[in-house]
C-alpha cells in the first residue's frame, strides 16, 4: 500500500510596514503657519476652532429652489444661452409650472424622503426635435401670459438616458 504526502508552502505575514488606522480630524497645531497681510476670508475656515465665522444662508422668507436659484434673476439673453446649452448638450427641453408654492413641501404625509411639491404640471408636450432657443422662450411667453401667478420652470431631458438632466426656474410670480 502507497502512502502520498501532501506538502503545503509555509506562510508568514509580514507586519512591520502596515498603516496605523485613522483617527479623525487633526488639530491644525502641528501644521506650519504663515502669517499673510491680507483681508482674504477663504484663509479663515478650516477644521479648527475657527469655523463659527461661516455663516449658511437664512431660510426664512429667502427659498431657493433649483439650479441657478441663487443667482439673480435671468434676463432674456442668459435664458437663452441656457436654453443653447441644454440643446448643444442634445436634451429635450420641456416647460413645467406650478401655480401654488413653487418649492417642496410636506403636506400629505410626514415620513422620511415623502414630499409634496415635486411633481409640476407640463406645459404642454417636451419639444422634441427643438433646435432653438427662440422656440422654448417663445412658449415660456406664452406660459407666462396663461398663468401669470405661476411658477414656471425649464427642464432638459436625456432621451438615450432616460433622465432629467438639468432643471431651473425661468420665470417666478410678481407677488413672491
Amino acid at each position: 500500500m502507497a502512502s502520498s504526502m501532501i506538502s503545503s508552502p509555509a506562510v508568514t505575514i509580514v507586519k512591520a510596514n502596515m498603516v496605523t488606522p485613522f483617527t479623525g480630524l487633526k488639530s491644525i497645531a502641528g501644521f506650519p503657519v504663515t502669517k499673510k497681510a491680507s483681508n482674504d476670508i477663504t484663509i479663515v475656515a478650516n477644521n479648527g476652532g475657527r469655523v463659527q465665522c461661516m455663516k449658511v444662508w437664512p431660510p426664512l422668507g429667502l427659498k431657493k429652489f433649483e439650479t441657478l436659484s441663487y443667482l439673480p434673476p435671468l434676463s432674456t439673453e442668459s435664458l437663452a444661452k441656457e436654453v443653447d446649452y441644454l440643446l448643444k448638450n442634445g436634451w429635450v427641453p420641456c416647460l413645467e409650472f406650478e401655480l401654488e408654492h413653487g418649492f417642496v413641501y410636506r403636506e400629505n404625509h410626514r415620513s422620511p424622503g415623502y414630499y409634496d411639491g415635486r411633481y409640476w404640471t407640463m406645459w404642454k408636450l417636451p419639444m422634441f426635435g427643438c433646435t432653438d432657443s427662440a422656440q422654448v422662450l417663445k412658449e415660456l411667453d406664452e406660459a407666462k401670459k396663461e398663468y401669470p401667478n405661476s411658477f414656471i420652470r425649464i427642464i432638459g431631458f436625456d432621451n438615450k438616458r432616460q433622465v432629467q438632466c438639468v432643471s431651473f426656474i425661468a420665470y417666478k410670480p410678481p407677488s413672491f
